[in-house]
């Protein structure tokens, strides 16, 4: 398989949208311009997309404005049932989707597959979840009055995602906002807005009523701006940096708009001399590499007790070096490019910092021999927390060892950081899993287990790693409002 035949195929399909989606209908960008997005791992063109701004970012929010007044209003059964079978199309191309995102994102194909069923797997779950957004009776502390609470949906949603997981950051927001009634406007990373194009047309296929979901795409600052000051938008949700974040809490404030943040992580995997090294090993692997180290949960500072630390170095080693870089349709392949030439030129810059105040590079340490943005998995040692590469996200395939003494030291060191998303921690000790996963100030915590994403846990941070959850039941509280109704003279005949 090569990029160039799945392209070919992805086009004659209709599932390859070079359009933004506004009130139901595919559209250019109003003054024809157009920009390229790139195949990472060939640096070839794929596609021209819509470059869009405001204009036409104000008409897919009136779009999903006028929407909201009729899809808000229909029966979460009927909701749950275009839900459903959006979902079922999504399965049904999967093997579509993954090709294409492997195309525009550059992860192994075995990845992009994963991704398709874990990203779909938030559509079923809201079509589940939305028949079940139940409200409340409060018993009045009067005897003619009755309370109760209503949960109604927010309004129209402002999406952003980013390129890491150009389906499941979309589908995890998109997914629970129309369960519970709202309508979306969904602006995808100009990197790779392909996936998404894809997946609302299957939308389209699947009978949702135009409005309900818009996509638009191009100038990230102009969107990003009419999103947050249009007072039709009630909601904003929002996956990427924290510095962005910031930005968009901050302009939110003027309307005053709900808000969800999942922002940067800085992932501590702490490894406990009490662990079985091989499920350590593996486990690390999984939370560092995948996806070449760029997810906002990846092990970041890998915090290994000093008495088990030069064995785990060497089997991390050993187990690193016969991953299989190349392009992600390759076969065999575990890890491709990174996104681009800044993404590559982060990771240098972090490494020569540490290198420079005595970390050691024990394996790696440079781009790879296939070019690009291909870059080596690369182990270094003797990290200390105040070098740059543990305190700010790597988002490449690089793991930091840092050797601590106690669980009181690795505590700290790990807390020691204002990011607080996820957490790992490898022990055989029953009750050191308790007392480490309480005292992390982390909204995830995996003890044992390297991969803990799922639709039907709730994902979300603490401290500058955001606001709000992701998934689970939990997930659909950010997309509502809760109205209190007092009833009174219930007395009178």
């Amino acid at each position: 398989m090569d990029a160039r035949s799945v392209a070919s195929q992805l086009n004659t399909s209709g599932l390859l949208k070079t359009q933004g989606l506004i009130g139901g209908k595919w559209s250019d960008a109003y003054d024809g311009k157009t920009i390229k997005v790139y195949n990472p791992a060939t640096g070839e063109s794929i596609a021209d997309v819509a470059y869009m701004g405001a204009r036409e970012t104000n008409d897919a929010i009136s779009s999903a404005y006028d929407a909201f007044s009729s899809w808000s209003k229909i029966t979460a059964a009927e909701r749950s049932k275009y839900l459903r079978k959006w979902y079922d199309l999504l399965m049904a191309n999967r093997e579509e989707l993954a090709q294409l995102m492997t195309l525009e994102q550059g992860k192994p194909l075995k990845e992009s597959l994963g991704e398709i069923s874990y990203g779909a797997g938030f559509i079923e779950f809201a079509s589940e979840e939305a028949k079940r957004v139940y409200g409340d009776i409060i018993p009045s502390p009067l005897s003619d009055r009755r309370l109760f609470v209503l949960k109604q949906p927010v309004g129209v949603v402002g999406a952003i995602t980013p390129w890491n997981f150009p389906l499941a950051m979309i589908t995890r927001k998109v997914g629970p906002a129309l369960a519970c009634g709202c309508t979306v406007v969904i602006k995808p990373s100009e990197l790779t807005p392909l996936t998404a194009l894809a997946a609302a047309e299957l939308s389209i296929q699947a009978g949702i009523p135009a409005g309900v979901v818009n996509v638009v795409m191009g100038n990230a600052p102009e969107i990003g701006d009419a999103i947050v000051e249009s007072p039709q938008v009630r909601k904003i949700t929002f996956t990427g940096s924290t510095a962005v974040g910031k930005k968009l809490m901050e302009g939110s404030a003027k309307t005053v708009k709900k808000v969800s943040l999942e922002l940067g992580g800085n992932a501590p995997c702490i490894v406990f001399d009490d662990a079985d090294l091989d499920v350590a090993v593996k486990g690390t692997i999984a939370a560092k590499f995948r996806n070449s180290g760029q997810t906002c949960v990846c092990a970041n500072r890998i915090l290994v007790q000093e008495g088990i630390y030069d064995k785990f170095a060497e089997a991390l080693v050993d187990a690193v070096q016969k991953m299989k870089v190349g392009d992600g349709f390759g076969e065999d392949v575990v890890q491709g490019p990174l996104i681009n030439d800044a993404a590559v030129e982060k990771v240098e810059n972090l490494l020569n910092d540490a290198t420079s105040k005595g970390a050691k590079i024990i394996l790696g340490g440079k781009r790879h021999s296939l070019g690009l943005t291909f870059y080596e998995p690369t182990v270094v040692s003797d990290v200390s927390n105040d070098m740059r590469i543990a305190r700010e996200e790597v988002f490449g395939p690089v793991a930091p060892l840092l050797r601590f003494k106690t669980e009181e030291d690795a505590i700290a060191i790990a807390n020691d950081t204002n990011a607080g998303l996820g957490s790992y921690v490898f022990t055989n000790s029953i009750q050191r899993s308790w007392r480490v996963a309480e005292a992390l100030e982390y909204g995830l915590v995996g003890v044992n287990e390297g991969v803990i994403s799922t639709e039907v846990a709730p994902f979300g941070g603490f401290k500058q790693s955001g606001l709000g959850r992701e998934g689970s039941k939990y997930g659909l509280d950010e997309y509502l409002e809760i109205k209190y109704v007092c009833m009174g003279n219930m007395n009178k005949l």
